[in-house]
């Protein structure tokens, strides 16, 4: 599983798995022990989190919610000892050690909340999306050096 094919429903609390398109929408399952399939219409704003991103103040704008989310689990490998009930200046400070440059005029506390939120569900059920990427040029640069 990858960072697109996990999404979010506004007014739906959690992640869901995106099951197949259909003509009028798309089949989600949540990622949750309870595995409860729904369609999401055209009238419901379903978000694939490799779509989305965080504000930041630097010259690109903005960094993808995939780079941090595996930045928050390298530092902290899966125990951020955050949840919902977490206080607004503690979720800040979080985020700024996170990503030092992040817009705190743009970037809500109710956004924050759901970055930990979605981490600690990931930790739970999907783990695998927030391993490391490889890169496969790594491989191939191999290939070339045992040639010579």
């Amino acid at each position: 599983m990858e960072f697109s094919d996990i999404a979010a429903v506004s007014g739906k609390g959690g992640l869901f798995k995106i099951v197949s398109p259909t003509r009028t929408g798309v089949i989600l399952e949540s990622l949750d022990e309870h595995k409860k399939k729904m369609v999401a219409s055209v009238h419901n704003k379903v978000s694939v989190l490799s779509e989305i991103s965080i504000y930041t103040t630097d010259s690109e704008g903005a960094v993808p919610l995939e780079d941090v989310m595996r930045k928050i689990h390298q530092e902290f490998d899966g125990d951020t000892d955050l949840d919902k009930n977490s206080d607004a200046d503690e979720l800040k400070s979080f985020l700024k050690f996170i990503l030092p440059d992040y817009d705190e005029s743009r970037v809500y506390t109710s956004d924050i909340k759901k970055v930990v939120n979605w981490y600690n569900q990931l930790v739970a059920e999907a783990p695998e999306v927030l391993a490391e990427k490889r890169d496969a040029t790594d491989d191939s640069s191999e290939e070339v050096a045992e040639d010579e």
